[in-house]
């Protein structure tokens, strides 16, 4: 029992934790002063910071490649001088990509002081650009650092075990799941397996859920069309890696760094699988997510038949009952209450016990009795 609370702790805490999704996407500016670029507000170092020329209304815009419900906003100042530069800065967050002041203004910045780190709430406010601009002529604006935090609250893959039935490099299961979309460090951030027969990526949710959808992204720097033919399934079965399990959609195509969703009207299951069938065939994937209810609880009722010559009271039984317990749990089956129960006496099989010579020993001590072990 507290195994099970902890880890449903630690799975909601994962789901709800800010995530800083400023380093998944490509960053520019209005113009460059000397080596000082736009993608150094994402580098993690407050040391390199961005630079503009002196000009009217300078920005930096940072592309997530995809639409985000943003949480909030950290800018990191310089801190070697100049730091009232920053003062009246705004944050936008929108999806104008073509018109970026026309984007809607998340905070205004009135001052951080040299070196330090403010955060701006941004109240879940939707956009695939986030925009740092100041007003007015003659001004500089230079970012240290800036993070975007997303919370991710409803992808029941959060924080769960994947497998896959190989790995290519470095681009294991789990980065399929890690939140990140994968589009500028496919390597780093995307699962992929070797070329081979039938390749498969799982996803174990641990609970049987009625999952509403499945969204799949595709990765953007090459092979978009490896994807194809993918077939999504869902269920409880491990036969053949869980891969007969019911189809939920067959992918016909996904383009280059996009996420298509794909409804599977509350299937039942708690794995779900990303096959491809054919020869020589990779499986790449840059980010899976799963949405549904649940979990789905269900009560299963096994009989078991004991023969015995113990009480249910005594200390072996106990122990036989604790063994069984964590047998199960090994195997996954961990919300099981093991009642132990004794027959009615027109129902108990009474045995004879005997003794190496073949002689019946005393049947008072060696009766055994049939008990019934109920797993709910």
């Amino acid at each position: 029992y507290l195994f099970r609370l902890f880890y449903l702790v630690l799975v909601f805490s994962l789901k709800h934790i800010p995530v800083n999704t400023a380093g998944w996407g490509t960053a520019n500016q209005s113009t460059t002063y000397k080596n000082s670029y736009a993608q150094y507000a994402l580098d993690g170092l407050n040391s390199s910071c961005t630079h503009t020329d002196l000009q009217s209304d300078p920005w930096w815009t940072l592309d997530l490649l995809k639409t985000y419900s943003v949480n909030r906003v950290t800018i990191t100042n310089r801190r070697d001088c100049c730091s009232n530069r920053i003062n009246g800065s705004e944050i936008r967050v929108g999806n104008d990509f073509s018109d970026v002041f026309s984007n809607p203004i998340c905070a205004e910045v009135s001052t951080i002081p040299a070196g330090a780190t403010y955060s701006y709430s941004c109240r879940g406010m939707e956009g695939r650009y986030v925009t740092v601009n100041i007003p007015g002529t003659s001004k500089i604006l230079t970012l240290c650092e800036v993070g975007v935090y997303v919370i991710f609250p409803d992808n029941l893959a959060t924080g769960r075990t994947a497998i896959q039935s190989s790995t290519y490099g470095l681009w294991s299961a789990e980065q399929a799941i890690d939140f990140s979309p994968g589009f500028t460090k496919s390597w780093s951030l995307c699962s992929s397996t070797t070329a081979q027969t039938n390749p498969w990526w799982r996803v174990d949710l641990c609970y049987i859920y009625r999952v509403s959808r499945v969204v799949i992204t595709n990765r953007l720097d090459c092979c978009p069309e490896r994807i194809n033919v993918a077939e999504i399934r869902i269920g409880n079965s491990l036969e053949n890696n869980g891969n007969n399990n019911p189809i939920c959609a067959v992918i016909s195509s996904i383009p280059a760094g996009v996420s298509s969703t794909y409804t599977c009207n509350g299937m039942e299951g708690r794995y779900v699988n990303l096959f491809i069938p054919g020869d020589t065939k990779y499986l790449t994937l840059c980010e899976v997510e799963v949405y549904g209810e649940g979990p789905v609880l269900k009560k299963t009722y096994v009989k078991m038949k004991l023969k015995s010559s113990l009480s249910l009271s005594e200390p072996e039984m106990r122990i036989c009952s604790f063994q069984l317990q964590s047998a199960l749990a090994k195997q996954g089956n961990s919300d099981v209450t093991l009642q132990w129960s004794q027959l009615p006496a027109a129902q108990q099989e009474v045995m004879w016990k005997e003794d190496a010579s073949g002689e019946c020993v005393h049947k008072s001590k060696h009766w055994q009795t049939e008990k019934m072990l109920i797993l709910k």
